[in-house]
């Protein structure tokens, strides 16, 4: 079965500039942000994002508090994908026997739950039993 990814993430510096330049260049949509002072355009805290769709994927544009591709907290660019599954536990067990080590970090309260894990190349990508905000039924 198909699995289309449904969310990408990408590490910034300044997640609220970023998202500016994705909104105005290809009409992106914000869904919403976290940890950005409005008053502070410049400013851009450890943690703190910007979500947004293109209308099928669900797109989040963030500064990192953690290093979860071991490049360093100041890494910029493509940092994970994120794909909708059947079973999260079932998937979790399989991804585990193949020998895909979790990524471990903290889930914020009242944010989507999804887990992560390095695939080859050192690849990141989340599993999770739900759409993410914005994006197409998988």
């Amino acid at each position: 079965k198909l699995r289309p990814i449904r969310h990408l993430a990408i590490a910034s510096d300044n997640p609220a500039k970023a998202a500016e330049f994705y909104k105005t260049n290809f009409g992106w949509m914000e869904l919403k942000r976290f940890g950005l002072d409005p008053d502070k355009p410049d400013e851009a805290p450890r943690p703190s994002g910007v979500f947004l769709s293109d209308g099928t994927l669900n797109i989040a544009i963030l500064k990192f508090a953690d290093d979860q591709l071991l490049k360093g907290v100041d890494y910029t660019g493509l940092h994970h994908f994120g794909v909708v599954v059947e079973d999260v536990n079932e998937w979790m067990d399989l991804l585990m026997k193949q020998g895909c080590p979790r990524v471990p970090y903290e889930i914020p309260p009242g944010t989507h739950a999804e887990f992560k894990f390095r695939g080859p190349d050192g690849v990141v990508f989340d599993i999770t039993g739900h759409q993410w905000d914005g994006s197409e039924p998988a």
